[in-house]
């Protein structure tokens, strides 16, 4: 494996990155689904907005972010998993931020992505977009770090912490620990801060270690592999694990169009068969899983490998606990793991949670939205039922063989 340096990997995590993702995504010029990084062709970045034309006569089309939550989409297409399913299928095409991915999903220039789960409750009940849950495409998997003066939340008082999206688990999880430790979001746009007030801005995960590098934010939590990545490159530490807050949280989700499943139930009973394989696959085998996704693999994701690596295997409780990122040892999780099945109870709970978390922007629709109702105007689980079953149900994943669950959540 190659080594990588601090200066190299800092200008790849920054510069090299970013400037490749946006220019590929604004100016629609991308490399084509041959690319070895898998960026979006022109077809994709600036194709037809027929969603219901687009989908049914061509391959299926992928669309994801470069972070860990991905990793079963790629898996699947790395694998082969969608072609023993009889389905013929493109290379994924690689987005830089949530708001370009839910974009080219709605124009219907790709037919399958993940997206954070809150993003997919604001995209069918705030912006009306008839989208659906058909998975899980991931449990855990985030971290909140910080550089090295952090030592507890409560030292974050009037500082800058990044997340990746409003609507998103990070932005929940956070919001929370700040609140058990006096802390509060500022929620204007004032230069000076409150003594309990911390700053948060939205900043794309690429960027996300070159601004604790420069301290530019105090911190930043999101998904892996940028977690591991500011750990091995000694930039920053882990405050806390996400699935140390929530107990095998759901972060991201596999979503699909709602006439896709009513048009192509068959097709799409085949494509979250093959997602959900592909998670079972990844449980046995994190580190060719690793490998599979580098670039001394497939080439998916842009980290070195030994960030994805760590993403996918270190938990050492006796590395994380003495410094309070692992606090619940006794619940027996992953960094990250994989529980394809998506449980009301979750959705029921994040839709509370959603009620009292500060965004920006229109969010009256929060306030109508019944949590239970929620759940089975967004979610489908009639595919993921049986796609479970078919492998030997949830047990195979780790967990209880029951369709319902109790959350667990303690800052």
């Amino acid at each position: 494996m190659r080594e990588w340096s601090r200066r190299e990997f800092l200008k790849f995590m920054g510069l090299g990155v970013s400037g490749l993702f946006m220019g590929a995504l604004l100016a629609g010029c991308g490399q084509g689904s041959g690319s070895r990084r898998g960026e979006p062709d022109a077809s994709v970045a600036s194709g037809s907005n027929d969603a219901s034309s687009s989908s049914a006569d061509r391959p299926l089309r992928i669309g994801f972010l470069p972070i860990t939550d991905a990793s079963p989409l790629l898996v699947a297409h790395a694998k082969g998993f969608y072609e023993a399913e009889g389905l013929e299928v493109e290379r994924p095409y690689l987005f830089r931020g949530w708001s370009q991915i839910v974009e080219a999903f709605v124009a219907g220039q790709v037919d399958v992505i993940h997206v954070l789960m809150p993003t997919a409750v604001w995209m069918r009940f705030g912006q009306n977009i008839p989208v659906r849950i058909v998975a899980w495409n991931h449990t855990d998997g985030s971290a909140l770090t910080v550089h090295p003066g952090i030592h507890q939340v409560a030292d974050l008082a009037g500082q800058t912490v990044a997340i990746p999206y409003w609507y998103s688990i990070h932005n929940v999880v956070l919001q929370e620990l700040l609140r058990r430790s006096g802390l509060r979001p500022a929620e204007h746009a004032r230069d000076r801060l409150a003594s309990d007030e911390v700053r948060l801005v939205v900043m794309a995960p690429s960027d996300m270690p070159t601004a604790l590098a420069n301290r530019s934010v105090a911190g930043y939590i999101v998904a892996e592999p940028f977690n591991a990545a500011a750990e091995v490159m000694e930039i920053g530490k882990i405050l806390r694990f996400t699935g140390d807050v929530w107990l095998r949280h759901a972060c991201c989700v596999v979503v699909m169009r709602e006439e896709d499943l009513q048009r192509r139930p068959v097709w799409a009973q085949k494509v979250v068969d093959a997602i959900v394989k592909a998670q079972l696959w990844m449980r046995e085998h994190r580190e060719e899983a690793a490998r599979v996704l580098s670039g001394e693999g497939e080439g998916y994701l842009p980290q070195p490998l030994a960030a994805i690596q760590r993403a996918l295997v270190h938990y050492d409780h006796a590395h994380y606990g003495p410094a309070g990122a692992i606090q619940h040892p006794e619940w027996g999780n992953a960094r990250i793991d994989f529980v394809p099945y998506p449980y009301p109870s979750y959705t029921e709970a994040l839709v509370r949670f959603l009620k009292g978390t500060y965004v920006e922007g229109e969010r009256a629709f929060l306030d109508r939205l019944d949590p239970a109702a929620a759940h089975a105007q967004l979610v489908n689980d009639t595919f993921v039922r049986k796609a479970i079953e078919q492998v030997g149900g949830l047990a195979a994943f780790g967990v209880p063989d029951e369709w319902v669950r109790t959350e667990v959540i303690a800052p």
